[in-house]
């Protein structure tokens, strides 16, 4: 279901964001705290992030239609 999509890439945007403020604040990489001793997954978790982006940017349109009431 692309509504499931949809909620799953906002979720990954907000962990990306808070991540990024724990970073600017405070200097504390959370992703790297959790999974510092493997960094395929550290990494991993970067790039999924990043296409919740690019899956946000270019489907904008049809998210907005896909959640009217």
């Amino acid at each position: 279901n692309m509504k499931t999509i949809d909620v799953i890439a906002a979720i990954l945007l907000v962990v990306g964001g808070l991540n990024w403020f724990l970073f600017g604040a405070l200097n504390f990489d959370l992703v790297e705290f959790i999974f510092g001793s493997i960094p395929f997954i550290q990494k991993l978790i970067y790039i999924i992030v990043g296409l919740a982006a690019f899956y946000q940017i270019f489907q904008w349109k049809a998210i907005q239609n896909r959640w009217k009431a």
